[in-house]
């Protein structure tokens, strides 16, 4: 499972999302910085970021 946690590139947001794919945590990632930071054109070096900060979830820490 990889997880992305937008804190990590907008400091004091606490949303997260899980997915097994890279593909679909990007997706999400995206859709969230357009509907709740009002990005509204997503450049290449965001996406990138996005990329960077994608890590794989931790089994121990999730939860059902």
């Amino acid at each position: 499972m990889r997880r992305f946690e937008c804190g990590t590139l907008v400091p004091g947001c606490d949303w997260h999302t899980r997915a097994d794919e890279d593909a679909e945590v990007v997706r999400r990632a995206v859709e969230h910085m357009r509907s709740v930071h009002g990005e509204t054109y997503i450049r290449e070096n965001m996406i990138d970021n996005i990329k960077e900060r994608i890590r794989t979830d931790d089994p121990a820490k999730a939860t059902v």
